[in-house]
């Protein structure tokens, strides 16, 4: 579920960076969820043109899918467009990303660009309009509830969309296959003899054979988010448990995340023993330290051996990110309410569970008084919750409370980060004589706003 300040800051992203028109369509996406064209039209009060080509520009930048459901109880279909919130801030990136999706038709760049599609840097493009029926997705649903003991992570609709509109992996990364001649058997031809102008104009003819071939299979390519995600995160994690680490072992740390190659999936890094030592060979100090020193380091700092590589060390980054996301709540908790109440949600967040009052007196070792009203503002402002626990032994009943985080006290968290990212947002635009001398420590702010949410968006 988004929240009402984070569409806002989406919102006002896409009018930055493609006008108000564009920034009303999508607005209207994100509040009233999949739509058709001419209920847009409808709310909006646009013409259909203007519509149509806002949409065309969300499309392109992958910020709005489109998909065909039925109409109605016939067997007629009507295209729905849905934005698509995950891909909003990650739709601004330079290069290629500034562009959308792009079909590459000349052979000469056909080799460098394999080699971002084999490193999967880039992908094709889902499907364009893929068929999903609401209805029948949500009858499959009701039907596996019913079924016993079925365990099932429910999706959105934008997920279970997206999910239709995906290529698999062979698909997505599937290369530009080469069209070129042989140059040696071109020369050892009778032809060879042929005028540079003739060649010249076969070139042409060619390259104009190859652009209505891409045209006619329509195959557009786009930024692989989730690979560039990947190394933001694993730079993020890498630099995140540097000052933590103990003297010496800065190198193996950088060498380990050097010697990475190809990831299994997001959530972990995979590195050879041969390659991590290589990296080490070429730091200060590094060639003198032996492998059961390396080794035992490795697993000081919880990378572990590969099950299917046994050469192989793995470090699973969720375990990094889950903590640093505690530590983020955790700072914003003992700037707002100070030390006693950043030890007492540390402890709940920690328990993963409902903590008795004199348990919590009893391990942060507080005054009772001081436990009492710290839980108090806690509670009122909903980073905890509590529950009256009844005790029927003894000659009478007894009552006591037990407190545990809330379920929502991310979402909470991740809601106030987009409220303040917004207006710093609002305060940099305006045209200001105070405002404008602060605004290197407005960008500041701002930046270190987007890594927070970064932090618990995209990682």
């Amino acid at each position: 579920m988004v929240s009402q300040h984070g569409i806002l800051l989406a919102v006002a992203i896409i009018s930055d960076h493609f006008g108000p028109l564009v920034s009303k369509v999508c607005r209207c996406l994100l509040r009233h969820g999949a739509l058709p064209l001419q209920e847009i039209v409808r709310r909006l009060e646009l013409s259909p043109g203007q519509v149509k080509n806002s949409l065309l520009v969300l499309i392109q930048h992958n910020c709005v899918q489109a998909f065909n459901a039925p109409r109605g109880n016939g067997d007629k279909t009507v295209t729905h467009y849905l934005a698509i919130f995950d891909n909003i801030s990650e739709a601004l990136l330079e290069g290629l990303l500034q562009n959308g999706s792009i079909t590459p038709a000349r052979e000469e760049i056909r080799m460098n660009f394999n080699k971002l599609v084999f490193a999967h840097y880039v992908e094709r493009c889902p499907k364009p309009e893929p068929f999903f029926d609401p209805l029948v997705d949500e009858q499959s649903t009701s039907s596996r509830k019913r079924a016993p003991k079925t365990v099932e992570i429910a999706l959105s609709i934008d997920k279970k969309v997206v999910n239709t509109a995906a290529l698999s992996d062979a698909e997505r990364f599937s290369e530009i296959p080469y069209i070129m001649e042989d140059a040696s058997n071109a020369n050892d031809s009778p032809r060879s003899s042929i005028s540079g102008a003739k060649r010249k104009h076969n070139a042409l003819e060619g390259d104009a054979e190859l652009d209505s071939t891409i045209a006619e299979n329509e195959v557009l390519w786009r930024a692989n988010f989730e690979k560039f995600t990947f190394c933001l995160k694993k730079k993020f994690c890498a630099d995140r448990k540097k000052p933590k680490l103990k003297v010496g072992t800065h190198p193996i740390w950088e060498a380990f995340f050097e010697a990475s190659l190809m990831e299994r999936d997001n959530n972990s890094v995979t590195s050879p023993i041969n390659g991590i030592m290589e990296r080490l060979g070429q730091k200060e100090g590094g060639t003198s330290m032996t492998l059961d020193h390396i080794t035992r380091v490795l697993e000081e700092l919880n990378c572990s051996p590969s099950s299917e590589d046994p050469d192989s060390f793995i470090l699973d980054l969720s375990r990094i990110v889950e903590a640093s996301r505690n530590e983020e709540i955790e700072s914003l908790v003992r700037k707002k309410y100070g030390q006693e109440a950043f030890t007492i949600f540390r402890l709940l967040v920690r328990e993963r569970g409902p903590v008795e009052t004199d348990k919590i007196i009893d391990t942060t070792i507080l005054d009772k008084q001081i436990v009492h009203g710290t839980l108090y503002k806690l509670w009122k402002d909903d980073y905890i919750d509590t529950e009256r626990i009844l005790s029927g032994t003894g000659t009478g009943n007894t009552q006591y409370f037990v407190w545990r985080v809330k379920n929502t006290f991310r979402e909470q968290f991740i809601d106030n980060l987009c409220h303040a990212a917004l207006n710093l947002r609002q305060m940099g635009s305006k045209d200001d004589t105070k405002l404008r001398n602060r605004k290197n420590i407005l960008i500041l702010a701002l930046t270190r706003h987007d890594d927070s949410l970064m932090l618990f968006q995209d990682f």
